[in-house]
């Protein structure tokens, strides 16, 4: 009985030290996989960064440039304002007068359905 009490014993050792080493490679695979998020978004912050600063200098290219271009488009238009007002200023006078003469000059006339009943 001894003999077989102390084979049960040294099952329950085996038993033991067999759960002790999964324990251990659970703790071990818990940390590896903490570790792997850790660099994860270590580097998922450092490329976040890289794009920011390629962004932000692609920005400054683009805003530069769109600086040049809201000048030329402001001088256009004042180009275009300059042209349009010596345009009026040109024309003003005979446009008034065609105006006057069209809305001055009356020639009644009986509209040609108009039926005169009497």
């Amino acid at each position: 009985m001894t003999s077989q009490s102390q084979g049960i014993q040294q099952l329950l050792q085996a038993e033991k030290r067999a759960k002790d080493k999964l324990e251990e490679a659970k703790k071990r695979k818990g940390k590896r996989l903490k570790q792997a998020k850790e660099e994860a978004i270590a580097e998922i912050d450092h490329y976040r960064l890289q794009r920011e600063k390629e962004f932000r200098n692609k920005q400054t290219n683009v805003m530069g440039s769109q600086g040049n271009l809201s000048a030329k488009i402001e001088e256009q238009t004042i180009e275009t304002i300059r042209n349009l007002t010596s345009s009026y200023h040109k024309n003003m006078e005979s446009m008034m007068k065609k105006l006057l003469n069209t809305i001055c000059d009356i020639n009644p006339e009986v509209h040609p359905n108009f039926k005169h009943t009497a």
